[in-house]
């Protein structure tokens, strides 16, 4: 029993001796004389990616705002000169969101149509104004059932009314 596994082990190693890594290595084009070609490849691979890298972040964090290298579709083109991006103050600065909140800053979207949201008003003038644009379409809305009324009743007791 130990001489027939001396045995297996003997013709294992005689296996692992005749089996040549180089000569295998060379028949797939990894041999010693194909290391030049590689090495090449690599530093080819790695300047390419190097420079996606580099154009995928200036892309990103481009200092200059206007010139990226993502195309605009058409309509954004033709309607850029209708939009404008509204400034937010620095979180930290208390003061500054304070005047910012104050003047309608957190009302409506960060970017809107010029001359839909004027900077003069603070946020109190902003809610009166709505509150008193409903006050206005109330009032409408009661002196016209208000006039139907006034009207029916009067065609009803026969006086004629345009």
């Amino acid at each position: 029993m130990v001489r027939k596994r001396f045995q297996e082990a003997k013709t294992g190693l005689l296996f692992a001796k005749s089996f040549d890594s180089d000569k295998f290595l060379k028949k797939i084009g990894l041999g010693k004389e194909d290391h030049h070609f590689w090495k090449q490849v690599g530093k080819a691979l790695l300047c390419t990616y190097t420079l996606f890298g580099v154009a995928w972040l200036y892309n990103e964090t481009s200092p200059l705002g206007w010139w990226t290298l993502k195309p605009k579709p058409k309509e954004e083109r033709e309607l850029a000169h209708l939009y404008e991006q509204r400034k937010f103050p620095y979180p930290g600065d208390e003061e500054a969101m304070k005047e910012f909140v104050a003047k309608g800053g957190m009302i409506g979207t960060t970017i809107g149509p010029k001359g839909v949201i004027e900077s003069d008003k603070d946020s109190y003038n902003y809610q009166k104004e709505l509150q008193d644009k409903k006050f206005e379409q109330e009032a409408l809305k009661l002196w016209i059932r208000m006039r139907n009324e006034v009207l029916s009743e009067l065609q009803e007791k026969g006086f004629d009314v345009e």
